[in-house]
């Protein structure tokens, strides 16, 4: 089966060696987002709460390029350097998903790229 990268300047261009999503037949694998505005690169102002948000507005930026939606993530990893933002991460979730919620792994981790508090991946399966 063939791959199709999915590129959009609606979320942050790669930082590193990956691409923003690669999608392999109807499923689609979406790189790690942090908080990065996509048109400045740079990382947003504000609290974690503005951080998570802008982070579901990049991972729905890269769904939508590939022609899906965050309503069609079956899978989605949160890392955090915080655990105790974990309730947050709920609450702005609820605004951004509808039931039936995907399936989620959240993680505490020592730290993240560009002093990021949380940096989320997903994994979307598109109808046919």
């Amino acid at each position: 089966m063939s791959r199709e990268i999915i590129r959009t300047d609606q979320a942050p261009q790669a930082i590193g060696t990956y691409s923003q999503a690669v999608k392999v037949g109807t499923t689609v694998y979406l790189s790690g987002q942090i908080a990065l505005d996509p048109q400045t690169m740079s990382m947003i102002e504000g609290d974690t709460e503005a951080e998570i948000r802008r982070v579901f507005d990049n991972l729905q930026a890269v769904a939508r390029a590939a022609g899906g939606s965050l309503g069609d993530m079956v899978k989605l990893n949160v890392f955090l350097v915080d655990l105790a933002n974990f309730a947050l991460v709920n609450q702005i979730m609820a605004e951004y998903f509808d039931q039936p919620y995907p399936a989620r792994a959240a993680l505490g981790v020592a730290s993240l790229p560009r002093n990021a508090s949380v940096e989320m991946d997903g994994v979307l399966e598109l109808e046919r």
